[in-house]
């Protein structure tokens, strides 16, 4: 092997030297020159830490990107009666989304500040990677109203129901989730069979306490959820509504 094949071959063996790297050797050499000017190390340290700042969100997009890639439409899992809508559960999107972005080393942190908006909490996800954090923030009503408008609950549960809403719209648009109905293989579910909904009119029909009922009531919910049935869970939530004063009116 002649001299410039060698040369070349030493050259290839370096190790490669990251931007970052290479700025904090200058700094350590500087800091071993007693005539080094104080101004020009304070200067070399800002660069230095503004280049490890940019590598750290330039990293941090690739693992979100990385993230986006492997997360397709999730599935709703759950009813809102009172919208007559479908949506999926902060359980199911954490089910789905967790495994993925911490394989990727991303963390989430959830808390809450002050916003100028009335009777709403400012709900805020801190998304972490090595060393760059991202905050995402989203306000949410707190103040105790339905979707007509009427009282449905207190501050207090107005305040906690906020924020786990939060969580869950911030947790979908970190990630730009799309929610969608499940793929059965072309076969999907139309809706709670006429049998199953005559068979839970039955049970309504045969209660004999209050308690029995807000028991059935549970179930009969889980039925129109897996089923996707909205208008068959109305129809039977005015069942048990009338049964229920029935009941009450006879222990009057």
């Amino acid at each position: 092997m002649n001299d410039q094949a060698r040369e070349v071959v030493a050259v290839e063996q370096l190790p490669v030297v990251s931007e970052a790297t290479a700025m904090l050797q200058i700094i350590e050499r500087a800091s071993r020159d007693p005539t080094v000017d104080v101004d020009k190390m304070e200067r070399l340290m800002a660069m230095h830490e503004r280049i490890v700042a940019k590598q750290a969100e330039a990293q941090f997009n690739d693992a979100l990107t990385a993230c986006q890639k492997e997360c397709g439409t999730i599935s709703a899992d759950a009813t809102n009666p009172q919208t007559r809508s479908r949506y999926a559960t902060y359980a199911k999107l954490d089910k789905a989304l967790r495994p993925i972005y911490t394989r990727h080393g991303i963390s989430i942190s959830y808390g809450t500040e002050d916003t100028p908006k009335p009777e709403c909490v400012r709900v805020i996800a801190y998304v972490s990677r090595g060393g760059h954090t991202r905050i995402y923030r989203v306000d949410m009503p707190a103040d105790g109203k339905g979707a007509k408008g009427g009282d449905v609950m207190t501050k207090t549960h107005a305040t906690g129901a906020a924020m786990s809403y939060g969580a869950r719209y911030l947790l979908k648009s970190i990630f730009n989730i799309s929610i969608g109905e499940e793929d059965d293989d072309g076969n999907l579910n139309s809706g709670m069979p006429e049998s199953v909904e005559t068979d839970w009119t039955a049970k309504i029909d045969e209660l004999t306490s209050d308690e029995d009922a807000a028991k059935l009531w549970q179930e009969i919910t889980a039925s129109c959820t897996k089923h996707r049935d909205v208008p068959a869970n109305d129809r039977l939530r005015a069942k048990m509504l009338a049964k229920r004063r029935s009941l009450k009116e006879k222990k009057q």
